[in-house]
């Protein structure tokens, strides 16, 4: 019996300093994680928090934990992107503004200086000044429309449409700039209607958006190319050309607010740098999705694709 009590204490007693031991372990590696969270809110480290144990629940705080670290670095991340994109949108809206505003500033004091100004030239002078005017306005409404996009204030209800129709109607709309151009045309549509989950007032935007650029930046491929194709569930639109393409690292940011290739920017034809930017919301508020691919002088293609719908 002594020897049984015996046992038992030993037993008890082993227990008790085994549960010490985990404790006091336990407690040491809250104290670490503790102070490791400390010093990395202090420094903005992004490291994860390691510890060697064998407590499940330990461990299962410390993958939660190393989860919002990564969460929280993310969105470190993406809120040092946004806010480069606002310096840059900033700076490309004061530009953008600022130049119209200029040449029109400088007409009115040209009409007001020379009241004498004959006739034929006060035309063209007031024409200028509406021109400038016109693109102030349509420069504005691109901002509004990319605001109520992004707060979900402008609805894109959305139906069945015929997509090869809209797409023979939008390259038409350009025939006459790709002739002045000289351009090399490149048409693979459909003969029979193809349908697709969208909204024609959408689409007939996205699509002037992604031929103007094309025809923009790509003419010195001298080529444009429109295609439709589609698999069971979903239909896809290409846009391309055969230009000097968008560099790799260009092509990740190609559909940020106001971005635009700088080589551009001087160029007879200046964009706004939101363009891409709303044709993406578009697709997306179309529940669709949009891609890029370029090869300088080879093909350069933005490919948007929408759900199939039957007949």
């Amino acid at each position: 019996m002594t020897t049984i009590l015996s046992c038992v204490i030993i037993a008890l007693l082993i227990c008790i300093i085994y549960q010490y031991q985990s404790k006091k372990a336990r407690n040491k590696n809250l104290a670490y994680i503790t102070n490791k969270l400390g010093q990395m809110k202090a420094s903005q480290s992004s490291e994860r928090i390691l510890i060697v144990t064998d407590d499940r629940q330990l461990i299962e705080m410390l993958d939660q934990l190393n989860q919002m670290v990564d969460d929280y670095q993310e969105n470190v991340r993406q809120y040092k992107k946004m806010k480069a994109s606002m310096k840059r949108m900033l700076a490309n809206v004061s530009h953008d503004l600022k130049t119209p505003l200029t040449v029109i500033a400088g007409y009115i004091e040209m009409l007001q200086n020379q009241p004498h100004i004959n006739e034929q030239e006060r035309v063209r002078l007031l024409q200028q000044v509406q021109s400038k005017t016109l693109e102030l306005i349509t420069l504005m409404n691109t901002f509004f429309d990319l605001a109520k996009l992004e707060s979900g204030d402008k609805g894109i209800p959305l139906e069945k449409v015929n997509l090869t129709e809209i797409c023979k109607n939008n390259i038409l709309l350009f025939y006459e700039w790709i002739q002045i151009k000289g351009l090399e045309v490149v048409i693979e549509i459909p003969e029979n209607p193809v349908f697709a989950l969208g909204n024609e007032e959408a689409l007939n935007r996205v699509l002037n958006n992604l031929i103007s650029n094309g025809l923009r930046y790509g003419a010195d491929g001298k080529m444009i190319g429109l295609k439709v194709f589609h698999d069971e569930t979903r239909v896809y639109v290409e846009v391309f050309d055969k230009g000097k393409g968008i560099n790799e690292t260009e092509q990740e940011r190609v559909f940020e607010r106001m971005f635009t290739l700088e080589e551009s920017r001087n160029k007879s034809f200046q964009g706004s740098g939101l363009g891409l930017t709303i044709t993406k919301r578009l697709v997306e508020e179309m529940q669709g999705d949009i891609s890029i691919q370029s090869i300088p002088f080879e093909k350069t293609s933005f490919t948007f694709s929408l759900k199939r719908l039957n007949k």
